[in-house]
């Protein structure tokens, strides 16, 4: 626990692991959980990738890491019992899992409020079924004594651009479309194929508007295959940071990409993002949120065409 000799009217636990897409769906309950709780200390409880990232939120006074050790790691789980029993007045658990519910079960305190789906927790969230993953956090943030506040992305977007952005904007014509290939390795069924997004960039390209192709080291073959069908696309897969990629994608004219938390990014920016999704996303609860956002599914979802796509870029740049 880091020390903090400021006095605060009362200290709040968030508790929220990630993914990337649920930490940006998560911004306006954290922004709505600061504007009800000005003088709280509110701690975010998150996972390693994206404690850099929380540590740039307005919305949190300290970060803590839950490193999901296993029950064989017994200093770690220690730890978290003392984190979970740390005098919190409440804790809302955003993250919602067997794992969390477990924390409850095992280690939260009889008189601490908990906001979640845990059995038998104090503040038991309603039904969620067919609610968004946004709306489902916002919710629970209101439970806990939230206001309904839209989150400014302004420490997102305004710190100086990086070197890889800066040499980017000498190379690019405007306007530029940003492409995200890539998705969780895990789940390779949510991909929308190769050859579709290589064909809505040379499309894009066609029309005097630069490509740019986003993702991770593991999304390195489905990017490069992306290239290798339309060579004037620039490939920075693995290149960037999140904060890399809010920028890039804010001032993007057009962002194209699978479920994935990059896509979730850029509609958080109010950059014009569609999302391509087949069968195994549920748009109900899982489409992005954001002013100029938009998703086209088809089951397969290879059966999505670029011309799909294309006409739903139309309808979101005529807005």
């Amino acid at each position: 626990m880091q020390s903090n000799s400021k006095r605060y009217s009362h200290r709040l636990l968030v508790i929220k692991h990630g993914a990337l897409g649920d930490i940006v769906q998560g911004f306006g309950a954290f922004a709505s959980l600061r504007a009800g709780h000005p003088d709280a200390n509110i701690t975010l409880l998150t996972t390693s990738p994206f404690v850099e990232l929380a540590k740039m939120m307005p919305w949190f006074d300290e970060v803590l890491v839950d490193r999901r050790v296993g029950i064989t790691h017994l200093r770690d789980i220690w730890r978290m019992r003392r984190v979970i029993r740390d005098g919190w007045d409440i804790i809302i658990d955003l993250q919602c899992s067997q794992r969390t519910a477990r924390y409850f079960q095992f280690f939260a305190r009889p008189d601490t409020r908990w906001i979640g789906t845990a059995r038998g927790c104090s503040d038991p969230c309603p039904d969620f079924r067919g609610v968004n993953n946004y709306q489902r956090m916002g919710i629970a943030a209101e439970m806990a004594g939230g206001v309904p506040a839209n989150p400014d992305l302004g420490w997102l977007l305004e710190e100086a651009g990086s070197s890889l952005l800066h040499s980017l904007a000498e190379k690019l014509a405007q306007p530029y479309a940003v492409l995200v290939p890539g998705c969780s390795p895990t789940k390779p069924e949510k991909r929308w194929p190769a050859e579709n997004f290589a064909a809505l960039a040379r499309r894009f390209i066609d029309n005097n508007i630069s490509v740019v192709l986003t993702g991770t080291v593991a999304d390195s073959d489905v990017v490069d295959m992306v290239q290798s069908l339309a060579p004037g696309a620039i490939n920075l897969c693995g290149q960037t940071s999140i904060t890399d990629l809010a920028r890039l994608t804010a001032s993007a004219e057009f962002i194209v990409g699978n479920d994935t938390g990059p896509v979730f990014l850029a509609a958080a920016t109010g950059a014009p993002s569609i999302m391509v999704m087949g069968p195994d996303t549920n748009p109900e609860m899982s489409a992005p949120n954001g002013l100029r956002c938009d998703w086209v599914r088809a089951a397969p979802i290879s059966s999505v065409s670029d011309n799909d796509v294309w006409r739903a870029l139309q309808r979101l740049a005529s807005k």
